[in-house]
């Protein structure tokens, strides 16, 4: 095949899996804490020809090649809900929640309180402290969460301030390695290990927005479909091309 169309090709692939990762960012627009991903690019060079019957070097064709996505850990917008469970992480710390398949981390804040007195995230997953899971009595009232992550409330009919647990935020030194779950959940990916944070604040009352700028997004959304459109327009050209070189050639004079 010529090389044109192998290059075209391999451009399309890229672009069709970039289109994905914009789409992605692009759905999670309004999700709590959601960090966007980027996609990388690099040239790939092809092999050069060896067989002793090629005198000059083959040229080397240069085709694209997506290597992969990487997150944009940039901090979002903050959110005043004035709900006194959620939170916002101001740094760059991460939740540590208890799931069925083990401890995960989240940025995700939007926090609430299920039948059991526990504070557990949206998806009902318990929200870890120094000590465990956090857990209220039925008669809090007040609950008070301070920028280190101390959560107290005022116990009983004499209103007695009682600590309840301490948030567990922890980093990553490099937080690439984290692994995205769904759910707005990372595991730890190979070569990731959790520490204590205690540079990150706490900010009670708010949320972290996703970090994805809308009108961005669908900016780069427009200029992949068009890259692609163009890309098959001038396929279609090269192989119409081929076609009329083969009727051409197959026209052989009486």
């Amino acid at each position: 095949m010529e090389n044109a169309l192998l290059v075209g090709l391999s451009r399309q692939m890229v672009l069709q899996r970039q289109m994905d990762v914009v789409a992605n960012n692009v759905a999670n627009v309004n999700t709590t804490g959601y960090k966007a991903d980027r996609s990388l690019f690099e040239e790939f060079l092809n092999s050069r020809a060896r067989e002793d019957n090629f005198v000059p070097q083959d040229r080397r064709v240069s085709y694209v090649q997506d290597r992969g996505t990487f997150k944009d850990f940039s901090q979002g917008s903050s959110e005043q809900t004035k709900n006194p469970l959620d939170v916002a992480i101001d740094g760059r710390g991460f939740l540590v929640v208890q799931t069925p398949a083990g401890e995960r981390y989240t940025r995700d804040g939007g926090l609430q309180i299920n039948n059991q007195g526990q504070l557990v995230t949206a998806a009902g997953n318990p929200v870890l402290g120094n000590s465990g899971p956090i857990v209220f009595q039925p008669t809090d009232k007040e609950v008070s969460i301070a920028a280190d992550g101390n959560v107290t409330v005022l116990e009983g009919i004499n209103r007695i301030d009682a600590v309840r647990g301490k948030l567990r935020v922890v980093r990553f030194a490099d937080a690439q390695q984290l692994v995205k779950e769904g759910s707005n959940l990372y595991s730890v990916g190979e070569g990731a290990a959790a520490e204590p944070d205690t540079a990150s604040r706490i900010r009670q009352g708010f949320i972290e927005k996703s970090n994805v700028n809308s009108v961005t997004e669908m900016s780069r959304m427009i200029e992949v479909t068009r890259a692609y459109t163009s890309i098959a327009t001038l396929l279609q050209q090269q192989g119409d091309l081929y076609k009329i070189a083969i009727e051409k050639l197959a026209d052989v004079p009486a």
